[in-house]
């Protein structure tokens, strides 16, 4: 997965607008891969990029995921917003990191520890329609 990503960023990274690639592997054993589109007002991280690209080949569901930097940065963790989504697609994924210089997989969940779960908030959820207590932070408290 690794070698997939880095070669995607060997080869397709150019200038500014694509700096990260990202390879994520199926339950099937397929590997998808993507590049961010890197753009002042945000723009989405290749693992963003690499969830839609794979939905679009019809993997819906992920194992394991890694990001890798252009200019042989190597292997790359994902960012705080990028760590969410990828709790809330696929709780269960396997991300590839670099620690002292080795790559391990961790799983999605301890990179994210106290992690807001987006489908225990979600209206129709037990407690959803509930009045938020009352106290200063409820608005007009």
């Amino acid at each position: 997965m690794v070698r997939a990503a880095a070669h995607v960023a060997r080869t397709r990274c150019r200038g500014d607008h694509h700096t990260m690639a990202a390879a994520g592997r199926a339950p099937d054993g397929r590997v998808v891969t993507a590049v961010n589109a890197y753009h002042f007002t945000g723009g989405p991280c290749a693992e963003l990029v690499l969830i839609g690209t794979a939905a679009a080949q019809g993997v819906y569901e992920l194992d394991t995921i890694v990001a890798v930097g252009d200019r042989d940065r190597g292997v790359v963790p994902p960012c705080g917003r990028c760590r969410q989504v990828l709790l809330d697609y696929f709780p269960g994924v396997k991300v590839l990191v670099a620690v002292d210089g080795r790559v391990r997989a961790v799983p999605v969940a301890e990179l994210l520890p106290v992690g807001y779960v987006w489908a225990d908030h979600r209206l129709g959820t037990e407690g959803a329609d509930q009045e938020p207590p009352a106290g200063p932070l409820t608005p007009g408290g």
